[in-house]
């Protein structure tokens, strides 16, 4: 089998668990109703996962890395604070918007991960509330908004992070213009005068 099938079938399996743990939870998925879904034996299954819990970390972890990524390259990108911000805020809800089972199990789930699993997940979740706190810290230093309270990373970021439960991307307001409304909220309330 080449590398690219392999790849290829893993990222499948990986896909249809997110999808299974979202629906059924990860307690509540069984390794039996995975293979059946994933239409492979148990044995073939294992090949591919390694284990259930590297199922669950490779699902909570994919999508905080692509958004670290995503924050990292809009920081160095020279962008003025409230472009760099909504940058930070379309990048989170499209993401989300598109890998809503990711999101829903990690928000949910990560919680099951054991030892380093568990403490990578932690540690790339911090480095991702890091960054908004950087690009906020970069608005106060340039004078365009005034200081706030450390835990507003957390309070935006619930506002965002959130819409896993009730955003419908096919609705009638699109990820970006959601975006925009929730900046426009925050921004008008922590702008310099």
């Amino acid at each position: 089998m080449s590398t690219t099938t392999y790849a290829g079938n893993r990222e499948r399996i990986v896909g249809i668990a997110a999808e299974l743990f979202a629906r059924n939870s990860y307690h509540g998925t069984g390794i039996a109703e995975l293979s059946k879904a994933a239409g492979l034996g148990r044995g073939a299954l294992y090949h591919y996962i390694g284990s259930k819990e590297t199922l669950l970390y490779e699902i909570s972890k994919t999508q905080v890395d692509r958004m670290n990524a995503h924050a990292e390259a809009l920081l160095g990108s020279g962008l003025e604070t409230e472009d760099l911000l909504r940058g930070m805020a379309k990048g989170l809800l499209c993401n989300i918007a598109e890998h809503r089972s990711e999101w829903a199990v990690f928000f949910r789930e990560y919680t099951a991960l054991t030892g380093e699993n568990r403490d990578r997940v932690v540690a790339a979740r911090e480095r991702y509330e890091g960054y908004w706190r950087q690009a906020l810290d970069r608005g106060v230093a340039d004078g365009v908004l005034r200081p706030v309270p450390r835990l507003l990373v957390k309070g935006i970021l619930g506002m965002l992070n959130y819409t896993y439960l009730w955003f419908e991307p096919d609705g009638e307001v699109g990820t970006d213009e959601l975006a925009d409304a929730f900046l426009d909220a925050l921004l008008d309330g922590i702008r310099t005068a």
